[in-house]
């Protein structure tokens, strides 16, 4: 029985997303076993072909409506495979980015034109999508991007240089925040969608070395003079692109907030297991006072984040999940995720700083989460900003 046992809410118990649920389990045990994993760990990347074998199966695209290619599902969808891929040790598929963060920019915000242009490919895999927003000088402040987007004929010139770009070796679908009126904050802001192949003077820079994720790629980008014809500006008219990044961030901060529970769930089940056959001093290191104390209070925590969870996630299925609340689970969470993890390996011992045990691994991954998707500290200002 998992430490957390918090029952699935009933909007996740419907038969459909149980076989569904089966059957993204077992892509992932025979498309992505340990020993390939373990190559993308070494690599810094996933394979280019494991996308093509994950859009062949159904796995990327499941909310794009069925006209554009897609598979026509909700955000349920997404969990299941985001839920799967942390049981299964899936590390380094930005499945995440991909479905939940990416895809739902051009679905909603995307022309026709745009829709029929690039939603198929994007399903199938063909393309592998990234987002360009932040800079080596600009970290949480979007509206202050140097990369600039100048009038150039039937299109734009694109300049500038991104930096902790994940799928940066990868993507060949990149939406890029750029500034199209320099002279304004906002509103001078534009996503601008480039595919990569063929694109003079665009370039990839290194494949930045992380502390943890080691499966993720994660790299610098250049644009120098790059052409991005008129139609590529998302939506079709320049000026909409912070408006359009705010639309959907509560959604891209409840899916942190989801993979932070995963790994409080999954760092609580190691632990356990672990301290009742652990022996120091002629006991288990759970029967410790001090052990069960710990661990009481990480799943009391554990449960009441797994249950406002849940509740935040009933609320994005109605289309009422609002900035603040979205806000207040990216923050919660993963603070206590920091906490969990960091705790479970002290119970560890000096094996929880092996990396062979999985808490290492945990512990590592889990440090960025209170960065990315906008730092803890943006999330407080946000959520004052609401009292």
């Amino acid at each position: 029985m998992p430490v957390i046992d918090v029952p699935d809410p009933e909007f996740m118990q419907d038969e459909e997303i149980a076989v569904f649920r089966d059957a993204v389990g077992k892509f992932f045990e025979q498309h992505a076993p340990e020993k390939r994993v373990e190559k993308w760990r070494e690599n810094g990347m996933v394979e280019r072909e494991f996308w093509t074998e994950a859009g062949a199966a159904g796995l990327l695209g499941m909310t794009v409506p069925t006209e554009y290619g897609g598979h026509g599902g909700d955000f349920r969808h997404d969990l299941v495979v985001l839920d799967q891929q942390a049981e299964k040790g899936v590390d380094g598929f930005a499945s995440s980015l991909h479905n939940v963060i990416i895809l739902p920019y051009i679905v909603r915000h995307g022309t026709e034109e745009q829709k029929q242009r690039w939603l198929p490919r994007l399903v199938s895999g063909e393309l592998i999508s990234a987002i360009a927003m932040t800079e080596p000088g600009v970290g949480s402040d979007l509206q202050s991007v140097a990369t600039t987007a100048v009038k150039d004929g039937n299109g734009y010139r694109l300049n500038g240089a991104k930096t902790f770009i994940s799928s940066g070796q990868l993507a060949n679908f990149i939406v890029v925040v750029a500034k199209t009126n320099p002279n304004e904050r906002a509103k001078g802001i534009s996503l601008m969608c480039l595919e990569t192949e063929g694109a003079e003077g665009f370039r990839r820079g290194k494949k930045l070395d992380k502390i943890g994720m080691d499966a993720a790629d994660t790299s610098e980008l250049f644009f120098d003079d790059v052409f991005i014809p008129a139609e590529n500006v998302l939506g079709g008219q320049e000026g909409r692109g912070f408006y359009q990044l705010m639309g959907e961030l509560p959604q891209e901060r409840l899916v942190i907030a989801v993979g932070a529970m995963s790994t409080i769930e999954k760092a609580l089940d190691t632990t356990v297991e672990y301290v009742k056959q652990r022996k120091a001093f002629g006991q288990t290191i759970w029967d410790f006072q001090n052990t069960q104390f710990v661990l009481a209070d990480l799943k009391a925590r554990g449960t009441a984040a797994k249950v406002f969870l849940n509740d935040c996630i009933a609320k994005l299925l109605k289309g009422e999940l609002d900035v603040t609340t979205a806000s207040i689970a990216k923050y919660w969470l993963t603070e206590l995720q920091g906490e969990v993890v960091d705790k479970c390996l002290q119970l560890h011992g000096g094996w929880g700083y092996i990396n062979e045990y999985p808490i290492a691994k945990m512990y590592r991954d889990s440090r960025v989460t209170r960065i990315f998707g906008g730092s803890n500290e943006i999330m407080k200002m946000l959520i004052a900003r609401s009292m």
